[in-house]
């Protein structure tokens, strides 16, 4: 079989069997993106963002897809990058979702080094041990509108570029730097180092946001939502706060909590 499709009168289709695109969904796994050190971007919102803050090596594009984002597909050819249009198939394998928007872009991974991270520290949000990425995607999400200047994501945490992850962020994964390490305690020190004072959000703790300084350069430390911090993390911070239920809601989710203490400084 013929790795591209050609109609008459029609575009070249790459097919799933085409190696460009066979070697793209591979970075649909953490270990092809480590490997590579690509990941995809899918769906017209983070595309948009990739072209105008990220570095895209390629962008592949169902006919359908090319024809709603034409915009989209010309930002790309103008800067240079090859747009590839591909099969519906070919584009369900380069998807994580269940209804595919036909349009994904091949990007430089986006992490960088603590050091780097860190270097104008102001306001930071660090993730321990947050599994699901729908949540870390919000949160960094909610970080850069807060206007954070990095997020951390420490310990056994998802990989940011997971794609559903990418997607959650609505972009904002391309807006603020990204920094990854297995070691929570390199983590926290290096936020020591870089002047900021360790607060986490903890909902059995007996202190509430409102009654913590936060008028110094703050590192928030968000666990997951399932399971919170464990208590060597508690014990490693500076604070522990909780964010207070005035009604009769058991919790907050994690992005809610996030957005509530990432805000909690400016509100003041």
């Amino acid at each position: 079989m013929s790795e591209h499709v050609k109609r008459p009168g029609a575009v070249q289709l790459f097919t799933e069997r085409t190696p460009r695109v066979a070697a793209a969904r591979q970075l649909t796994k953490r270990a092809g993106r480590e490997r590579a050190g690509r990941f995809l971007a899918e769906g017209a919102q983070a595309v948009r963002e990739a072209l105008r803050f990220g570095q895209v090596y390629e962008v592949f594009v169902t006919e359908t897809a090319a024809a709603r984002n034409s915009e989209l597909v010309d930002e790309a050819r103008t800067a240079g990058i090859p747009v590839s249009t591909v099969t519906d198939r070919a584009a369900d394998g380069l998807s994580e979702t269940v209804t595919p928007q036909g349009i994904v872009a091949v990007c430089e991974l986006l992490d960088v080094s603590l050091d780097e991270a860190l270097a104008e520290p102001k306001l930071v949000a660090v993730l321990v041990g947050v599994s699901d990425p729908g949540n870390a995607g919000t949160v960094t999400r909610v970080a850069d509108a807060a206007g954070a200047s990095a997020v951390i994501f420490a310990g056994d945490t998802v990989d940011p570029h997971n794609g559903k992850c990418v997607r959650a962020s609505t972009g904002s994964v391309f807006h603020l730097p990204l920094a990854r390490s297995r070691s929570t305690t390199a983590v926290f020190d290096a936020c020591r180092k870089a002047g900021l004072r360790l607060v986490a959000a903890d909902g059995h703790a007996k202190t509430d946001l409102t009654q913590v300084d936060l008028s110094r350069p703050t590192a928030w430390v968000f666990g997951s939502e399932a399971h919170g911090l464990d208590p060597e993390v508690l014990e490693a911070v500076d604070d522990v706060v909780n964010v207070p239920i005035f009604g009769k809601a058991e919790s907050l989710n994690l992005a809610t909590a996030a957005a509530v203490c990432l805000y909690a400084g400016h509100l003041r």
